[in-house]
């Protein structure tokens, strides 16, 4: 079963964010609440756990894009 990593709203106005860095790559194995990467919007920057264990099979999106709210960003399997 896979589990979709998607970009959260970080606060009422804030639509997008962007990928600062990533702390896993494809293939690494992750437990649930480890961070898995960093974003950023306009007013904070904060870690994003793995909502799930298991291994980080795709990565969708790559650091310094911007995308909007409920992208998804990585897929774990």
């Amino acid at each position: 079963m896979s589990t979709e990593v998607v970009m959260p709203r970080m606060g009422e106005t804030v639509d997008e964010g962007t990928v600062n860095t990533w702390h896993k790559a494809v293939g690494d194995q992750v437990s649930e609440g480890e961070p898995l990467l960093e974003i950023g919007t306009d007013k904070v920057d904060t870690d994003i756990p793995a909502p799930v264990s298991g291994t980080l099979v795709e990565i969708r999106v790559s650091a310094d894009e911007t995308v909007p709210v409920g992208t998804v960003l990585a897929v774990i399997q």
